[in-house]
Order: structure tokens, then sequence, then C-alpha cells
């Protein structure tokens, strides 16, 4: 069995499983931002500050993070490798697209946890 180093999963089904429960993951996520939205009718910066300060929502918010890193790696890695048939340019772009995804974890980690 081949197995590909750029892949995130180790094979086609595993990619599959991962982009579905990332969407889950995602999907959870903006429909409880919008249930609480809705049932907060005064929505304050109080009210957001103390959702978002709560530790389950903290682990929440770094989870959703995670799985939106993990759905747009799977995304981009598939477009590129349809659609970018230069092996040094799509190189290129999955290094940029790596290392921005990155920068995006660490900015993600240092506002929801305050640091």
């Amino acid at each position: 069995m081949v197995t590909n180093a750029a892949s995130f999963g180790r094979s086609g089904v595993h990619d599959y499983i991962m982009l579905r429960a990332s969407a889950v993951v995602l999907a959870c996520y903006t429909l409880f931002l919008v249930a609480f939205a809705a049932v907060s009718s005064p929505l304050t910066y109080d009210v957001w500050h103390g959702l978002f300060s709560a530790l389950p929502m903290k682990v929440f918010t770094l989870l959703a993070l995670i799985a939106l890193l993990i759905h747009a790696w799977i995304g981009v890695w598939q477009v590129l490798t349809d659609y970018v048939k230069c092996v040094s340019l799509r190189g290129v772009l999955q290094f940029v697209f790596v290392v921005t995804a990155f920068a995006y974890l660490a900015s993600g980690i240092l506002i929801v946890w305050g640091v």
C-alpha cells in the first residue's frame, strides 16, 4: 500500500472520516453560537465575555479551531493535488498554507487562553 506524506490521514478513507468529523464539530460549534446569540436577548460584552471565560467554552473553541484547520488542510490538499500539476509550485503552496495554519493556531491559542 502506498501512503502519501502530504495527506493528513493515512488513506482516503481516513481523510474522508476526518473531514466529516471536523464538519460535525464545526456544525455543532456554529449551532451553539447561533442558539446562544438567539437566547441571550441583550447580548452585551459582559455576557459574551462570560461565555468565553468558561473553561468548557475555551476547550470547545480550541476544538473548533483545530477542526477548522483539519478541514481546511484536507480541502486545500485535495484542490492543490487536483489542479496544481507542477510539483515544486504545489510544494511551495502547501508550505505557505501550513505556515499560515500554524500561525492561525498559535494566535487562536493566545486569544482564547489569554496568554
